[in-house]
């Protein structure tokens, strides 16, 4: 591709943030199912 140097840095930036966001919201989405998950059989055992 005929980018400047600074476009594949600003680029590059940008997909390391967009990557790192993705990773942090999946671990919270990740933490949340399992919190989900130990309430249901928590419910469950008293019942």
């Amino acid at each position: 591709l005929g980018l400047n140097p600074e476009m594949n840095a600003l680029a590059t930036l940008f997909i390391t943030a967009v990557t790192i966001g993705v990773i942090v919201v999946n671990r919270m989405m990740i933490a949340r199912e399992r919190r989900r998950v130990a309430d249901m059989k928590a419910a469950f055992a008293v019942a």
